[in-house]
């Protein structure tokens, strides 16, 4: 099927960018019935919505001498959650309407206000924005939204999960009534269609998402892992598929600093992408990704929301996302366009049965594997390696004489293996994975005793996870308290007001006095014995569920951060702390 009945210059654009036929959404709006008429879509991510949407309004945008009618005040405004998603969306339409003469404007969060308002007052055809700039834009009087003739929300569902029910709908009651109302959303929950009802007349209803939801060019797999393995299985995963392109999801912006940090220092070319990043920071770890300077891009799902990366072949949720529809929107961002991806879900095993009834209401079905090996790691490296120097390539006059150079120097064997061992030090090794078996798991918490820990002492802080306590600066705070180190303390257990911590018995008494000497006044956190230690799960803490008495973190302890969902391994090999 060929694109038919466009305007001659829309026809051209896409001709020129390589659309010889369009995909099933954009060939549904262009359908006689849907001419003129509101449309609810619900469309597969990267299944080229943007360009369809462009398309579908066309008919109010364009004159019959096939250019963009006159018009200083905006005639079509595109709505979309994230700065990311409308500079993507503004880029698709600049190319699709540039011919025509269409002038677009973009008005996102991060940038500059004053230089949007200037370019609102120079007149543009089609405004791209999100929903709180354009509000404000709005409400000072430099967006007029009188002359609008299409209204288009893209990812609709999303922006309704992010809080902005209150300005889509102040946006949508400053349009005209006549205008034309474009829904896209990937899932229709209550509040859709509710906003559907209210905001659209006689709406054509689309839907280009079968009953596998749009899976059919993703993979999915479900790897189960210990807790303690998390990071170790995303080095292995990162390893044994190599993807020219990786987005690793984590749930906090703490846990994507974490996780990105460890994956430069074990040598992977990182990027970072989360709500912490200034617009210009997002744009620089973009652009990375596109010019391949980076190949793994670590993100909270707002940060990645409208990522578009033609490269992306790999999905990781190290962080198990909070439903399926969040499941859905990250690992749409690879598979798009008709390509392969695959998406990976880290499962502890305590939370393998939420992830099956998580899957099995998105009506997923997904491989579970186990994660990769060293060996297969290896294994994979070596067929790679062989593919990459068995290829074809052109030499100049250069390389022919330092090649001849090394020959005469060394024997083809020995050159080989050089190459081998130079390729193979360029990448980061594999880690040694808990087996994922009831032996393997036993064996697990048997080396979690450490010597020298079998006769200990529990000892209680007044703080705990509502006043930010964290391992990271809860340990410094007991070693400089009690004059020990960190290797004398054994299991760490922080509860919701208060922690419980280790000490070998023998060392008990020395510890207590030395905590007693460095109290720093009423203000500082308490340390004192516990003789029943932490309470049994299910269990009423001590303190009835109140903060205790100068219950807050320290201010010279460390960071003052949310503790984190899953506890990383240190890097050095031996027995975790507990």
């Amino acid at each position: 099927m060929e694109f038919q009945n466009l305007p001659a210059l829309l026809a051209e654009a896409l001709a020129a960018r390589g659309y010889a036929a369009p995909t099933p959404v954009q060939a549904a709006v262009l359908e006689p019935e849907a001419q003129g008429r509101d449309l609810i879509v619900s469309a597969q991510t990267g299944s080229g919505k943007t360009v369809a949407f462009g398309l579908a309004m066309a008919g109010e945008l364009i004159g019959e001498d096939g250019r963009v009618v006159p018009s200083r005040e905006p005639l079509a405004l595109i709505i979309a959650p994230t700065r990311e998603l409308a500079l993507q969306v503004s880029r698709e339409l600049i190319w699709l309407y540039g011919p025509t003469g269409a002038r677009i404007a973009t008005c996102v969060g991060g940038m500059d206000a004053s230089k949007e308002r200037r370019q609102l007052g120079h007149g543009a055809h089609i405004v791209v924005g999100t929903p709180g700039r354009l509000r404000d834009h709005l409400e000072r009087g430099a967006l007029d939204l009188s002359a609008l003739r299409a209204a288009v929300l893209d990812e609709a569902d999303e922006m309704l999960d992010m809080g902005f029910r209150d300005d889509l709908e102040h946006i949508l009651d400053a349009t005209p009534n006549e205008r034309r109302t474009l829904l896209f959303s990937a899932t229709m929950p209550k509040p859709i269609v509710a906003l559907a009802r209210r905001y659209q007349q006689d709406a054509l209803r689309i839907s280009t998402v079968g009953e596998d939801r749009g899976h059919g060019d993703i993979a999915y797999q479900a790897v189960t892992i210990s807790p303690s393995d998390i990071e170790h299985a995303v080095i292995n995963l990162l390893r044994f598929h190599e993807a020219e392109t990786a987005i690793l999801f984590c749930a906090t912006r703490d846990n994507v600093r974490h996780l990105h940090a460890t994956l430069v220092e074990r040598g992977f070319s990182a990027v970072a992408l989360s709500g912490e990043h200034s617009q210009n920071e997002r744009n620089h770890a973009l652009q990375a990704l596109r010019d391949r300077r980076a190949r793994v891009c670590v993100a909270t799902d707002v940060a990645a929301r409208g990522i578009d990366l033609p490269t992306l072949s790999l999905v990781i949720h190290v962080e198990l996302p909070r439903d399926a529809e969040a499941l859905q929107h990250r690992s749409g961002r690879t598979g798009r366009a008709g390509k392969k991806g695959t998406a990976v879900l880290l499962v502890p095993y305590p939370r393998r049965r939420r992830v099956e009834m998580m899957l099995k209401g998105a009506r997923i079905n997904a491989e579970w594997i186990e994660a990769p090996t060293p060996e297969a790691i290896r294994a994979n490296d070596r067929e790679r390696l062989l593919a990459a120097l068995l290829a074809p390539i052109e030499t100049d006059e250069e390389d022919q004489a330092l090649a001849e150079r090394l020959l005469a120097e060394k024997s083809p064997q020995e050159i080989a293996a050089a190459l081998v061992r130079a390729h193979r030090a360029a990448m980061p090794q594999p880690e040694e994975l808990i087996e994922q078996t009831p032996d393997g798991r036993r064996a697990a918490q048997q080396e979690r005793h450490r010597p020298g820990f079998d006769d200990i002492a529990w000892f209680h802080m007044d703080i705990g996870r509502r006043q930010n306590a964290d391992p990271r600066w809860i340990l410094p705070l007991i070693c400089r308290r009690g004059h020990i180190t960190k290797n004398e303390i054994g299991a760490i257990r922080i509860g919701p007001n208060e922690t419980f911590f280790q000490v070998p018995r023998a060392m008990a008494a020395k510890f207590a006095a030395a905590v007693a000497r460095t109290a720093e006044g009423e203000e500082d956190v308490r340390i004192e014995p516990s003789r029943d230690g932490p309470p049994q799960q299910g269990s009423r803490p001590p303190h009835g569920g109140r903060p205790p008495h100068g219950a807050r973190p320290p201010q010279r302890g460390g960071p003052n951060r949310p503790q984190a969902p899953y506890k990383a391994k240190p890097h050095r090999k031996g027995p975790p702390r507990g």
